[in-house]
């Protein structure tokens, strides 16, 4: 199998060191770049061939969102996992709203690093179960959506979806088709206002339907 691409964006050479090492210790991953800031980044988008970029938030300059959506606008394929540190959970809806697709703090470890590797890979997400619980404690719950609710199949799929399953996973658990999912998902990010998988994430634990 191919090993998956990997651009380490973080200002700290000491911590990207550490994490390519790691990464490079597992056959499955290949560090191809590395940039110590957002702007040195996307000065290196033209032609950069990368699966997966670990992207802190907070460096010199412009942060990890506004990185993070700028190269997104460019190279939409690109799978994004922020790096944070803990209490930095201010900065998940940010991160959310720029498209990121995965959450880790900086002191997991590293079979959490490479869940989040394969699951954003399989066209998944990856949630830092430590970031959850604390992002759960700080939110106020709110009630569904009065008006047009989700149905017990959507509320069904979206449980599956905040264990980071795929579509096709879906499908595959429900004995559904594909394409059926792809509707219901649809349906729940209109329903919920969610822009993407994050969002729902944030949605299901702060109306309650998922535990943590």
């Amino acid at each position: 199998m191919t090993p998956c691409k990997i651009v380490l964006v973080d200002d700290h050479s000491l911590f990207r060191n550490g994490l390519r090492g790691l990464l490079e210790r597992n056959g499955d991953c290949r560090v191809v770049g590395e940039a110590g800031s957002g702007e040195e980044f996307l000065s290196m988008l033209p032609g950069l061939e990368a699966d997966v970029v670990f992207m802190d938030f907070s460096m010199p300059g412009i942060d990890g969102a506004q990185t993070t959506e700028r190269a997104l606008a460019l190279r939409p394929e690109l799978r994004f996992i922020t790096l944070s540190m803990f209490g930095e959970e201010s900065y998940y809806t940010r991160m959310v709203e720029a498209g990121a697709r995965g959450f880790l703090l900086k002191d997991s470890q590293i079979d959490d690093v490479l869940e989040a590797i394969r699951s954003v890979m399989g066209g998944g997400s990856y949630f830092s179960p430590q970031l959850l619980v604390s992002l759960a404690s700080h939110m106020h719950t709110r009630d569904d959506i009065s008006d047009e609710p989700l149905s017990a199949r959507e509320r069904e799929i979206l449980v599956l979806v905040c264990r980071g399953l795929s579509n096709q996973e879906i499908a595959d658990e429900l004995f559904i088709s594909k394409r059926t999912v792809d509707k219901h998902r649809a349906n729940i990010l209109e329903k919920t206002g969610c822009k993407n998988t994050a969002a729902l994430v944030v949605f299901a634990i702060r109306n309650g339907i998922v535990e943590i």
